[in-house]
């Protein structure tokens, strides 16, 4: 059974072609180009070509009379409702014009979020780079400030030990050299020592500084 009753009429059947053949893919299947349609109308009506009909030939068509004070009313209430149609298509515009505006606005908001919610976490990721950059320079720079430390407490330890070893020379040299010096109780010793050993110092030396002449003592 068709959507528009029985097909058995010519017109029905003309109707089912032309629906198949601009719905190709809802109804028959097309196999290639449409032939032209010759089927005959089913009630008769003649076409463009014909002539009007013989109680027409004379008739003119003439418009109903119209009543002028309804006329007015009528161009009147067109007008109204022209006016109130173009507020509204003006008001609806405007609401269009609002809605796609807050939209707009909202979509760039989100944006402007996104590449906020973005940024940041490429600013935490940055902050966590750099700290811990910042973490193992300062590391580095504590293990250089102790063997820094080290190194100057071995060199102050060489140094003193150095400088140690230096006074207990001079410690030894003074203590040897002591053993020589004039005290009240070697004195006499001393005065008859160098009694007895007699030294000349008159004496005549050369350019080199060697003694060439030595006089004798009287």
């Amino acid at each position: 059974m068709l959507p528009w009753g029985s097909a058995s009429s010519p017109g029905r059947a003309a109707l089912v072609l032309l629906a198949a053949a601009s719905f190709p893919g809802r109804g028959c299947p097309r196999p290639g180009p449409l032939a032209p349609l010759l089927v005959v109308p089913a009630r008769g009506r003649k076409s463009r070509d014909d002539p009007p009909a013989k109680s027409k030939e004379g008739r003119i068509n003439r418009p109903p009379p119209v009543d002028p004070a309804e006329l007015l009313v009528v161009q009147k209430r067109y007008r109204s409702y022209r006016q109130i149609v173009r507020a509204l298509r003006c008001e609806f515009r405007q609401e269009m014009v609002r809605q796609w505006e807050m939209k707009k606005l909202e979509q760039q908001q989100r944006k402007e979020e996104e590449k906020h919610h973005q940024l940041m976490e490429w600013n935490d990721a940055e902050n966590r780079r750099l700290q811990a950059l910042r973490e193992e320079r300062l590391r580095q720079e504590e293990i250089a400030e102790r063997e820094r430390l080290l190194k100057v407490a071995q060199v102050r330890a060489a140094t003193l030990e150095e400088f140690m070893k230096e006074k207990e020379k001079e410690v030894l040299q003074l203590q040897e050299e002591a053993k020589n010096f004039i005290t009240p109780e070697n004195l006499d010793e001393r005065i008859e020592e160098c009694l007895n050993s007699l030294k000349n110092y008159n004496f005549a030396i050369d350019k080199e500084g060697r003694i060439v002449k030595r006089s004798t003592l009287s």
